[in-house]
């Protein structure tokens, strides 16, 4: 009735594909997640002008990547109580990150970042206060 099937299947399971696809460990996209939020918070931080706060965050950049990390060369014009706050949030998002992988350096870095852009913005708001 049917003809026996004589050639092999082009379809493949999905344990197949396993093999065939490279997979990263947890701890590798914690790594690739913590950098881009560090780098996310270098850009805005040489817009800031802070220049010892940008190199102690490019060398954290440059451990997780393993290649110093390109630094931000457009302004965005941005008022400085906008980048404060985006930095802010950055530090918070790396903090939680490097909470999450147990990175000491890179979360007493960020806490470092947070407070300092706290105060900024806490200075700032004094100073325009009527």
């Amino acid at each position: 009735m049917y003809e026996p099937i004589r050639t092999k299947s082009v379809h493949r399971t999905a344990d197949d594909a396993q093999d065939t696809y490279p997979h990263r460990s947890r701890e590798e996209e914690l790594d690739i997640q913590l950098a881009g939020h560090l780098s996310a918070l270098l850009a805005v931080t040489d817009e800031l002008g802070d220049g010892p706060a940008g190199e102690r965050i490019a060398q954290q950049v440059a451990r997780l990547r393993g290649a110093p990390p390109a630094r931000h060369a457009g302004l965005s014009g941005a008022d400085d109580a906008a980048l404060h706050r985006r930095a802010h949030a950055l530090a918070g998002r790396a903090l939680l990150v490097a909470a999450s992988r147990a990175d000491t350096a890179a979360a007493i870095l960020a806490a470092e970042r947070m407070d300092a852009h706290s105060a900024a913005l806490a200075g700032q708001d004094l100073v325009g206060a009527p």
